[in-house]
Formats: C-alpha cells, structure tokens, sequence
C-alpha cells in the first residue's frame, strides 16, 4: 500500500487487524476512533511500502502496551501516543522519520496511524509479527537483532520515561513493572531501525492484508455471503469449530488479560486458553491449534472480529485457525512464542493439524 491513509478506510483496517490480532492487541473500535481523530485534525498520512524505505531513515515502533480490557474504560489521548516518539527523538538527538506497526492487531494497527498523522511523518505498510503477541520481545526484530532499546513510555498522566537495557526481554521485565504501576496500560515507542533494518525484520505489507481482510469481511455481509468463509480464505487458513461461549474465566494480572474460555458444538466442547491473544485450542482429546499460529474467533453470522476482552457467554462463534509468518516456526523462534513458552507442554501444532516438535533452547 503506497499513497495515503484517510479517515474513511480505517474501520476496514480495524477490523482487519482484529482478526490477524488473534483475540489480543486491544480493542480495534477504540484505537480507529483515535485515528480518525487524528487524520481529522491533522490530515491523511502517507503511506510507503518497506521497498520504498530509504537505508537512512529512523523507523520507530510505536504501540499500546498492557492489558487489553483495560483500554476499555482507560482511553488515550492522543498526547499520550506522541510522547514517547518525541521522547526518542531527543534521546536519539535526530528527527524519527517512518512510525511503524509492533504488530498487526487490533489497536496497535491504528494507533501508529494517529501517531504517524500527529507527527507527519509516513507510515510503513508492514508490522514486526504478522500478528498480535503478549510480550515486547515478540517480534521478528529480536531474531534478526534489533534492540528494543532505547525504549521509551507514557501515561495518561503526562509521565515518560526512557529504558536503555541489556536485552528485549529485559526491556519487557522493566517496562512491565512501569505499565502495571502506570495503570495497566501504556503508550510507548522502540526498536529503532534504519531502514536496511526494517525491509529484513519487518513483515511486509500487513497494513494492505488487514485492510482486504476488513473489506471482505464488510463485502461479504453486504453480499449476504459468509463471511468467516471470506476470511479464512483470504488467510490462507481453516475454520476448525463452532459453537456456543458457555463460559469464560479472565483476569488482569501482572499486566496481561489472561484466562480461558469454553466453546460448546454440537459433539464437543473446545477449550481456548489466552494471554491478551489466543495461545491453545484444544478439545479434552485433542490440541487443534497452538500459537505461533493464528486462533482467531470471529462471530457467527457476521464475521466481525471477537477480542478476548469481548468473550461474552452465549455468543455463538466460529473458531478460524491461520498460518503464521513461516518465520515463526524456525527452533529460536518456537522457544520465544511457541506454547512452551506460555507453560504449556506440548508441541507446536500448525493451523492445518500437523504437530511440529521442536527442542527447548535457553534464550
């Protein structure tokens, strides 16, 4: 996608991002009203591809980071989202050129929008998953060596603070800690890359693939088509269980929107297990899916996206399992985002059923 971002596609884009967001990344309704603000009051952004990055450009990440149902009832400003971005900037002590996307999910796929619109700076067509994970260090950068440091974060309240840290997971421990004491929820801006950096570790044109994915999504109900069906194609992915939402068990600790919920169909009942995102799918004999790859509940009739801060008893869904950017599934990546990781004691099981084993390696 090279050109401009209006006002008018960003529900699309929302509801694209909801859906590769695999329950996690925050409320996608919240994060397009912030965006439409901003392209209201400051104007399109332009967009560029990662081809079309100069080498010598200042790429910033910049995301919503905390638990999801927080967001909720603690909406930001756009202030807030810009903080850290200039923060950086004066850190760096030269201008940040391109806002990118931490992953494609949910809020974190408009909120760089609104950031890129306050700021004027374009905004790059791709995201550092291809999807939507808990934790900072989950994202192709750190495979490829990209620091999260200096790292910088902001709160409703006016507070921001800069991290320079050994390590991305030592910048997740710190800055963990700061968004629980911050209220749950905070605004912050990483990984600085040139834009060498960016075309290698970056996924490319995410922004697009969430905007057909919305547009499907919206075509097919006018259509009166299926739109799950709709989706799974454009995902390259299968829809393996339907049901009913008989109950759901959540909680906000350490920072996360953790818990499970039950799906009940017609012959069994399928257990989702989640950490801000989707992470198992699993009936009582068999594991249907597993993070890396995508488990994306999407609403029965309408397609629309469900976060797992909206699971709600009685909806009726359909469960869609899509493959992840095949860069996941290499031995350092599965030991960083694979079930293990999350404590579960299992393989990793692919969108298509196949159990992928992989041995435990320290990090």
């Amino acid at each position: 996608m090279t050109g401009a971002m209006t006002a008018d596609v960003i529900a699309d884009l929302a509801r694209g991002a909801a859906v590769l967001g695999t329950g996690g990344g925050g409320d996608p309704y919240i994060g397009g009203l912030l965006a439409q603000q901003a392209l209201s009051t400051h104007g399109p952004v332009s967009t560029v591809s990662l081809g079309e990055l100069p080498s010598d450009s200042l790429v910033l990440v910049v995301a919503m980071m905390g638990a999801p149902t927080v967001m909720v009832e603690k909406l930001p400003s756009l202030d807030e989202v810009v903080r850290p971005v200039e923060a950086l900037a004066t850190f760096l002590g030269r201008p940040i050129t391109h806002v990118a996307c931490a992953e494609a999910g949910g809020v974190n796929s408009t909120i760089p929008v609104a950031a890129a619109a306050a700021l004027g700076v374009p905004l790059v067509d791709g995201d550092g998953m291809g999807r939507a994970f808990p934790e900072l260090q989950m994202v192709l950068p750190t495979l490829y060596g990209v620091t999260t440091s200096p790292f910088a974060f902001s709160d409703e309240k006016g507070n921001v603070g800069v991290l320079r840290t050994i390590s991305n997971h030592w910048t997740e421990r710190i800055a963990r800690v700061a968004a629980v004491e911050m209220g749950c929820s905070i605004m912050i801006a990483g990984f600085p890359m040139s834009g060498d950096q960016a075309r290698e570790a970056l996924v490319p044109d995410s922004l697009t693939h969430c905007l057909s994915i919305g547009r499907a999504i919206r075509q097919a109900q006018q259509d009166k088509a299926d739109p799950v069906a709709a989706a799974a194609a454009l995902l390259g992915g299968r829809e393996v269980f339907a049901g009913k939402v008989v109950d759901v068990e959540r909680g906000t600790t350490a920072g996360f929107a953790r818990g499970t919920a039950r799906i009940e169909g017609t012959s069994s009942t399928v257990s989702l297990h989640f950490q801000n995102e989707h992470l198992v799918a699993r009936t009582a004999d068999q594991v249907l899916v597993t993070t890396p790859d995508l488990i994306i509940v999407l609403e029965q009739d309408s397609g629309e996206p469900i976060t797992t801060e909206a699971l709600r008893y009685g909806q009726r869904v359909r469960i869609v399992a899509a493959p992840s950017d095949p860069r996941w599934h290499g031995i350092e990546a599965l030991n960083m985002v694979g079930p293990r990781y999350f404590g579960y004691d299992m393989p990793s099981v692919r969108f298509d059923g196949r159990v992928e084993e992989y041995p435990e390696v320290a990090l």
